[in-house]
C-alpha cells in the first residue's frame, strides 16, 4: 500500500482519494505572474480537480449521489438565457454534480414544454427547474413530479395556480410597473410601442400589465400599442420595424423582453433616429448595452439571469441534501436599471455573468453605490 500522500502530476492524492494541489504546484501558480492571474490559474486547477470526481461530498457536506437534474425552457436557444446556462453549469460544477439537462421548446411551444417535463419525471431526475410559461400545463406535471420526490422550482416565470416549491426570478409586474413609471419621466402624451414576444406568457406579460398600469396613474394621456414580436429572436426586428413603419409619429419604442429590446437598438441605429425618439427595454444582449451606451436606448433593465440559472441547482441540491429541511426560499433575483451612466462595467467586463465570453475576475470598483435604504420589518 502507498503512504499517503502521493503526489502525481502536481496534485496532493490523499488516503481518501481527494486531491490538494502540492505546495510546489502552488508556488508555480503564484510565481506565474502574481496577483489576479496567479490566483485565477490556482483556481482553474483546483476546479479542474473538483470536476474529476463525481458524487458530491463537496467542502464539509457528506458524499452524494451525481444527482441529475433538468431545465424545462420555453426559448432553449434565446440568447438572453446564456448566462443563464452558465449559472447552473457553475453549480453544478461546484457542487460536484452532472450538469443539469437544458431542454424544452425553442419557439414557446406550451406542449413541448410539457412533453420534455414529463419525459425528465419519467426518466426519474433528481430535480426540476421549469419556466411556468402557462397557469395550466405544468399543474399536473408538477404535482405528478413531486408525489414521486423529485423538487420542482419555478424560474424565470411562474403561475398562479400551480405548486413549485419555490420561484427563482424577477418580480415580473412589479419591474414592468417601475418600467411604467420610468417611461413617463419622458413620455407624458401620444403612443408608445412596447415589443412582447409571448402575449399573454408568464414571463412577459406580467410586465406589460406593470407598465399600462402604471402609465394610467403617471401619464394617462399616453397610449400603449403592444407588438406580438414572436418568440424566434431571428424575426423580432422584422416585426419592430414594421410596427415602426406604420407608427412613425410614436414617441416611444420599448419592450418587456431581450430580443425585441436588443432589436429597437438596431432600429434606432440602422434609421438613424438616435434621440428622436424615447426607447428601454429589457436584460443585457450586446446590442442592448451598445444601445444604452450610444445614447440609442434610455436604460435597460438587468434581472441577473445567472442566478436563474445558479440557484435553483444550489436550492434543488439542499433541498435533497437536507432531506427536505432546508426549503428554497422563494427569491427575487432583482431589478437594475442600466444606463448611460452605469452602463461601462458591463461592457468592459464583457463577463459570462452577462452572457459575454469573459471568464476573468471582474474587478470591483472603489466605491459601491448606496443601495436603496431599507424598509422598516414588523
Amino acid at each position: 500500500m502507498p503512504e499517503f500522500p502521493v503526489e502525481v502530476d502536481g496534485w496532493l492524492i490523499m488516503s481518501d482519494g481527494q486531491a490538494a494541489t502540492s505546495r510546489r504546484t502552488a508556488l508555480k501558480f503564484l510565481g506565474a505572474g502574481g496577483g489576479a492571474v496567479a490566483a485565477s490559474a490556482l483556481l482553474s486547477a483546483c476546479n479542474g480537480a473538483q470536476s474529476n470526481t463525481s458524487a458530491g461530498g463537496v467542502g464539509a457536506f457528506p458524499s452524494t449521489p451525481p444527482w441529475r437534474f433538468t431545465f424545462i425552457n420555453h426559448v432553449t436557444t434565446n440568447s438572453f438565457f446564456v448566462p443563464t446556462k452558465n449559472g447552473l453549469a457553475d453549480a453544478a460544477k461546484l457542487l460536484g454534480l452532472p450538469e443539469p439537462q437544458w431542454t424544452g421548446s425553442t419557439e414557446g411551444n406550451v406542449s413541448e414544454m410539457a412533453s420534455a417535463m414529463s419525459t425528465a419525471i419519467n426518466g426519474n431526475v433528481d430535480g426540476i427547474a421549469v419556466a411556468l410559461t402557462d397557469n395550466n400545463a405544468f399543474v399536473a406535471p408538477t404535482k405528478q413530479a413531486l408525489a414521486k420526490g423529485i423538487p420542482v422550482i419555478a424560474y424565470n416565470a411562474t403561475a398562479a395556480g400551480n405548486y413549485p416549491l419555490t420561484y427563482v426570478g424577477q418580480d415580473l409586474y412589479q419591474s414592468g410597473f417601475l418600467m411604467g413609471q420610468r417611461i413617463a419621466r419622458d413620455v407624458t402624451s401620444g403612443t408608445i410601442l412596447v415589443g412582447i414576444s409571448q402575449p399573454g406568457g408568464n414571463n412577459v406579460q406580467p410586465r406589460l400589465d406593470g407598465i399600462t398600469d402604471a402609465l394610467k396613474q403617471a401619464a394617462p394621456s399616453v397610449q400603449v400599442l403592444s407588438i406580438n414580436t414572436g418568440a424566434e429572436q431571428a424575426n423580432e426586428l422584422n416585426a419592430i420595424t414594421a410596427a415602426y413603419d406604420g407608427h412613425t409619429d410614436a414617441k416611444g419604442v420599448y419592450a418587456v423582453d431581450a430580443g425585441s429590446t436588443a432589436s429597437i437598438a438596431q432600429l434606432i441605429k440602422n434609421r438613424g433616429i438616435q434621440g428622436k425618439i424615447h426607447a428601454g427595454g429589457y436584460d443585457t444582449l450586446t446590442d442592448t448595452l451598445n444601445g444604452v451606451q450610444s445614447g440609442a436606448l434610455d436604460f435597460t433593465i438587468d434581472q441577473s439571469a445567472y442566478l436563474q440559472g445558479f440557484l435553483p441547482v444550489l436550492y434543488m441540491y439542499l433541498f435533497r441534501l437536507s432531506g427536505t429541511l432546508v426549503s428554497p426560499p422563494f427569491t427575487d433575483t432583482g431589478l437594475t436599471f442600466v444606463t448611460k451612466e452605469n452602463v461601462g462595467p458591463y461592457i468592459s467586463a464583457n463577463s459570462r455573468f452577462e452572457g459575454g465570453p469573459k471568464n476573468d475576475l471582474v474587478p470591483m470598483p472603489s466605491s459601491i453605490p448606496l443601495p436603496a435604504a431599507t424598509g422598516a420589518t414588523h
